[in-house]
């Protein structure tokens, strides 16, 4: 009623299937009231009531491959193998509000919320003024009165905006994205909906009886909504058999879900074709048994925020992050969590020692969602966070910089820098020292046999066997290796010496143009903003940075190791002259890095993000935020067969 829960949804599912259970072994003790025997809550008497066409069920749960076996196996001995030659469909399982959209000869006349199943609550006024809710359908050929059922959900971006707006308005906040969805639904003042950062997804038709869709197949409903203008959650596959469905659900579960701005607890399996449906039937009159929930690892938890402790960038940002009791989330252990900014730590209004939620993006940095209010003590509330002074490594006055929230040293010679320096500068997209690791530059750096990167082409294999954990042949090869890397060609050095604001693709684009280390040295501003795609920020950075004396000393000093200051010039055809082309995910035999070659020596151009003036996108697997944009954006797709079959004509 509130939409506060005191306890998680994995909780939940837990507490739930052990009341089955008891219910099963003992039936006698199961009563009306029991939450196995409803499909939602009664609707509230504040708002009218809405009868739906064809009751909303729920699902059933599988927690794993094996329940999605004995899934099948259950559907096979009621219908046959014809529930194996259907397939089955998948697709996300979003965490938000169930709803109904009623339209008549494709206008929006009523929306409604799941209730009871049977009847829910009529919010039309405020499903209208969520902007991905068509009002009326595009196309002519829709059934007189239909119902789409669909979930409104509230993206964690703008959830996590909305509670920064209510910590600064002294508001309290909403616990997570889902109930604050459904809290936003049940406003009496369809305004304040639409003060609120909804979306929505639709995933099936409800007809009167006697009606028939016109369509035969999930997958073939899926693609009829997206026709009519109904928005449909991403990453859906079409699954020959369980073997593809288990492969999908962990994909989803382990490579997509850190990736997506909307949370989602699980996938849906539903057998593929809807004729079988009817003769599957419905199991107590809840769980229709054609479709599954396949629950997933909880990929939001609960723990406690012990400290906020600070690091040194190479490029002196003092960056923020969070010390956690430990907690698993999605099957992995997270005791630490970036924090970004110090602005952002002030508009969460997080504390040490609160209890926060946090979450794995991209499923693989923890990043803090916000505190959970109701969990800190009211009457003896932690202290708020305080941003440090001075430099936690050199102890230099920090300083502010032009990004909101940002602490600099403005200290070059700062250890804590120059060791983040040196970690950049021989990381794999830059120089690509093998061995080279965060450990032994720490060990080389404490030996005082590095201070900067002309130091380690200095370094001698009778100096580090000498130290710890270093014999002579371990000695021999980080030499070799180091002396190797001298060969890299300008555009990996000019991103290795880690100049503000200068990422790979830039230090490519910059190398390329300018062909020398001499000629970037001695580039103005207005030389620099002349490359496609450069802006002031980044030509100012570079720029700036050339003027200093210390770093001009260190280029000398690369110079007189002997590194590489030239770019190779390669142009072998122009079959992409003039094409932005962005490149995501895995590609079956091209690295990322002869993929962007391939492109550029046919004269096309790598860019990090897709916008509208991308020509097309080069999707492999595990492709992800990219890929969603291009299809928002209507950019082209090809795969890496296409991309060989452009460059080759």
């Amino acid at each position: 009623m509130l939409d506060r829960p005191t306890i998680s949804d994995a909780e939940y599912d837990k507490l739930y299937r052990e009341l089955l259970r008891l219910e099963e072994e003992y039936p006698t003790l199961r009563t009306a009231d029991s939450p196995t025997q409803r499909v939602g809550a009664e609707p509230s008497s504040q708002l009218v009531k809405h009868t739906h066409l064809v009751p909303m069920l729920s699902l059933s749960n599988a927690f794993n491959d094996e329940e999605l076996r004995a899934w099948e196996e259950r559907l096979v001995r009621m219908a046959g193998d014809d529930v194996r030659r259907s397939g089955y469909n998948c697709e996300l399982k979003i965490d938000g509000a169930a709803v109904s959209l009623t339209y008549r000869e494709g206008v929006l006349v009523e929306g409604a919320t799941r209730g009871n199943g049977v009847i829910g609550e009529s919010v039309t006024a405020n499903l209208r003024t969520i902007r991905s809710v068509p009002l009326r359908l595009r196309g002519s050929d829709h059934p007189f009165i239909m119902e789409i059922r669909g979930e409104v959900y509230m993206p964690f971006s703008g959830f996590e905006r909305m509670n920064e707006e209510r910590v600064a308005a002294g508001d309290p906040v909403f616990a997570n994205p889902r109930n604050a969805a459904a809290g936003a639904l049940r406003q009496l003042d369809p305004k304040i909906t639409q003060s609120r950062p909804l979306s929505f997804f639709g995933y099936a038709i409800a007809l009167p009886d006697g009606d028939d869709l016109p369509v035969s197949t999930q997958n073939e409903l899926l693609d009829l909504l997206e026709s009519w203008g109904i928005p449909v959650a991403p990453h859906r596959r079409c699954c020959v058999g369980l073997t593809d469905v288990y492969e999908w659900a962990s994909d989803v579960e382990h490579k997509i879900r850190g990736s997506l701005d909307f949370a989602i607890d699980g996938g849906v399996v539903k057998v593929n074709s809807l004729a079988l449906w009817p003769e599957l039937g419905v199991v107590g009159g809840r769980e229709p048994r054609y479709a599954i929930a396949r629950k997933f690892a909880p990929d939001i938890a609960e723990t406690t925020l012990r400290a906020i402790e600070v690091n040194v960038g190479r490029t002196g940002t003092i960056n923020p992050y969070a010390v956690l009791d430990a907690v698993e989330i999605g099957g992995a252990q997270v005791k630490l969590a970036t924090l970004h900014n110090f602005d952002l730590v002030a508009r969460k209004d997080l504390r040490v020692g609160d209890v926060v939620q946090v979450k794995r993006a991209g499923e693989v940095i923890p990043q803090i969602i916000g505190p959970v209010p109701d969990k800190r003590d009211a009457k003896h509330p932690p202290e708020r966070y305080t941003p440090p002074t001075h430099c936690p490594s050199c102890k230099t006055k920090l300083v502010t910089g032009a990004e909101l929230g940002m602490l600099y040293c403005p200290n070059f010679d700062c250890p804590g820098r120059q060791l983040e320096s040196l970690v950049h500068f021989a990381s794999r997209g830059a120089m690509d020292i093998r061995g080279l690791s965060y450990a032994r530059i720490t060990q080389l750096v404490d030996a005082d046999l590095v201070r900067d990167a002309a130091d380690l082409y200095d370094l001698k294999a009778s100096q580090l066997v000498e130290l710890e954990r270093f014999a002579e042949k371990s000695a021999w090869q980080l030499v070799e290796a180091i002396q190797a890397s001298k060969s890299q060609p300008l555009s990996k050095l000019l991103f290795a010496l880690g100049i503000a604001n200068i990422g790979e693709i830039a230090a490519k684009q910059i190398a390329k143009r300018f062909g020398t280390m001499d000629a970037i040295a001695n580039a103005s501003v207005d030389d620099v903003l002349a490359i496609h795609g450069m802006g002031d920020t980044l030509a100012e950075s570079l720029v700036s940075w050339f003027s200093d004396k210390k770093t001009r000393k260190l280029i000398e000093r690369l110079r007189e190791r002997g590194l590489n200051f030239e770019e190779p010039q390669t142009h072998t055809g122009s079959a992409l002259k003039g094409a932005t082309v962005v490149i995501t995910g895995t590609l079956p035999t091209l690295s990322r890095e002869e993929a962007s070659a391939l492109v550029e020596s046919n004269g096309g151009r790598i860019s990090s993000s897709v916008s509208k003036k991308t020509r097309f996108v080069v999707a492999g697997e595990e492709a992800g935020s990219k890929l969603e944009k291009a299809r928002q954006l209507g950019v082209e797709v090809i795969d890496e067969a296409e991309l060989l079959r452009r460059v080759r004509g």
